[in-house]
Order: C-alpha cells, then structure tokens, then sequence
C-alpha cells in the first residue's frame, strides 16, 4: 500500500519525480527509494538505472509502448508487476539490434526477480538479429523468471539465420555459470522462433529449473535444454562448461508444437520437439504432459562432437505426437551420442524411436542400446 507523506517529503519526493516522471518512492525520507512505481509513459530503463541495488521496480497496469529494460551487473533487484496490475510491454515498432536482444535482458548481476509481467510484439525480419521475451546471459546466479506471459513476438526471416526465443538463457562465461535459475509459472505461446526455441537454457547453466509453464502454438520447439553449441567459444566449448546440467524440467504443459511450415527447415519437417535434451548433462524430466508436438520428448545431440548424458524421464503424459511421442539419439549417424538415459513409469501414446548412437539406455527396465 502506498502511504501518504509529510508535506516538506512529499515536495522532496515531487522534484525527484518531476525528472523521471511519475515514479513515486514510498520509503518515506530515503535519499535513494528502495522501491518505485512506473506508469506508462514513464522511461523504465532511467527508473531501473535510478534503483539501488536491493531495490524493486513495481510497474502499474497498461501498454509500455517501445521499451526495453536491460538489467547489467544488478544485485538483488526485482522489477515486477504491482498487486493485481497487468503490465503490457509492448515492443511492437522496436528494431531489434543484431545479435540476442531481450525485451527484459540480464546481464551477470545476482538475485534479480522478473515476475508478472506481460511482453510481445518483439519482431524482426533480418536474420542477425535474435529477438527475445526475456533474456539471461553472461554469469548470473538466483535468478527468478515467474508468472510472465510472453507472446506474438519472434522472427519471418527464413533459412537458418531466422532465431527468436520467448525465455532464454545463456551463459556465455566459461568461468562463471548462470547458476540457481528459476523459470516458473510463465505462458508462453504463439511464438515465430525461426531455428530456435520457445524456452531455452544453452551453455555454462548449472543448478536450475523450469517448473509449471505453459508453452504453446510455437513453430518450434518447446523447452529445450542444450550444450556443445558456440554459446562458449575456443577449448572451453567442448567441455562440461558449455552444457545445460543439473537441471529440472517439471509440472510443464506443452502443446501445439510444430515446425510444420516454418520456413527455416526447407523440408517442412515436423520435427519441433515438445521437450528436448540436446547435449545436456544430469536433467531430470518429470510429469510434464505434452500433446500435439511433432516429437513429444527427444533425447538427442545434434552436434558431432557432443553428447547427452544422464537423463532421466519419469511420469510424464505425451498424446497426439507425430512421428514419435518419444526419440532417443542422433537423428542422423552424423549426430553426437547419449549415454545413461532412463525411461519409466511415463503414458506415452504414440511411436518410440530409437535413433542412432544410444549407450547405457533403458525403457522401463529394458535395455536398448544400439
């Protein structure tokens, strides 16, 4: 609740917001507020740079038109919806810069919070440039990605220069991993994601989850878990330091996945997983349902020199895939190879492929390493 000042606070107050429009601190006297409330109209990017570390960013209901918010190096900062407000940053107009661009972006930083807000609009037609809801990159740890919606945002460039993600994370420091994430409670959905995923965690990401989110109507696949790819560049990318490990991917719903028509595969394959593991290490799948994706879940490692290892998928429900509610392996001899893959006690209606270079792999207790 917002409390009412003395009269000498509140004109010291007033001048404060007179410069950065109507944000209003409401911890009373504090010579830099702790806590601020953006309408819109008010520039987000100045009223996050004027937040203390340790401070809060409450936005008020309606459309932020043109706007990004980029948090860099920031320590216990949470920018979130007000109680009961539905915030629309609407990047619609913006021209994304080339490379990975969020409509939220954090940078390194600790303990930053991005809840409840509602981000689309976000597009691009050229293919160096990579637009995303919100975006992790670089070493960050305790990060929270809660209760957004993302949406109608992605690329139309075609060709494997065409990428866009709804949530991703990367962690791009071989030193540092983006560690103790969070991904919880998002929908995300409607999505044009070129060659990329709807929600993504790829490179030095350790000790995270993604728990109960909605993900649906994307052209591309759902939740994907990736290593080996040049997230990290030189000798470092061919080690555990490049692979999405430790990680939880629990309580999701996934439907309506299909790469079917999207021009970056010039086959029209349907190939878009709902749930996919591509070079990561140590994941535990469980109690998802995907339904309606081309593959419901895929174990697999696309990168010759890569692998997968130690996954296990228990209790989740896949109905209505095509070709497979389950692939395991390199989909091509070309492909890299997965190790130590656990399938049990899951209701999976639909096909079991079982590809190339599988080791250590069994399907409710039977063994079927090829």
């Amino acid at each position: 609740m917002r409390r009412f000042l003395p009269l000498a606070i509140a004109l010291a107050v007033a001048a404060v917001a007179c410069a950065v429009g109507s944000l209003i601190a409401i911890r009373a006297g504090a010579a830099t507020p702790s806590t601020v409330y953006a309408a819109p109209g008010d520039s987000l990017q100045r009223a996050v740079d004027r937040l203390p570390d340790g401070g809060t960013l409450l936005l008020a209901g309606g459309r932020y038109a043109r706007q990004r918010i980029v948090l860099t190096d920031r320590h216990g900062v949470t920018v979130a919806a007000e109680p009961g407000a539905l915030p629309v940053l609407d990047a619609a107009g913006l021209t994304p810069p080339d490379d990975d661009a969020g409509v939220v972006q954090i940078e390194d930083g600790s303990e930053v919070t991005v809840r409840g807000l509602e981000i689309t609009g976000y597009r691009t037609s050229s293919p160096d440039a990579t637009p995303v809801g919100i975006l992790v990159t670089g070493s960050a740890t305790r990060v929270a990605i809660a209760g957004n919606h993302v949406h109608h945002l992605g690329t139309s460039a075609g060709g494997d220069g065409g990428n866009a993600h709804g949530i991703a994370v990367y962690g791009t420091d071989p030193a540092a991993p983006v560690a103790g994430l969070a991904i919880s409670g998002n929908e995300v959905d409607h999505l044009t994601l070129g060659s990329s995923e709807a929600v993504v965690v790829n490179g030095n990401v350790a000790g995270w989850s993604i728990t109960g989110n909605r993900v649906h109507d994307t052209d591309n696949i759902g939740i994907d878990a990736i290593g080996y790819e040049s997230t990290i560049r030189g000798p470092a990318r061919w080690t555990m330091a490049n692979r999405a490990r430790d990680g939880l991917i629990a309580g999701n719903t996934v439907t309506n996945v299909t790469s079917d028509g999207n021009p970056a595969y010039e086959d029209d394959c349907t190939c878009a997983g709902g749930v996919y593991v591509d070079g990561g290490a140590d994941i535990r799948i469980e109690g998802n349902t995907v339904a309606a994706a081309d593959i419901g879940i895929e174990i697999g490692a696309e990168n010759p020199r890569g692998r997968t290892d130690r996954v296990r998928v228990t209790g989740n429900l896949v109905t209505g895939s095509r070709p497979a509610a389950l692939a395991i392996g390199g989909y091509d001899p070309d492909r890299g190879s997965v190790y130590d893959i656990t399938i049990e006690g899951n209701t999976l209606r639909g096909e079991i492929l079982l590809q190339y270079h599988l080791h250590r792999v069994t399907i409710d207790g039977k063994a079927v390493d090829r």
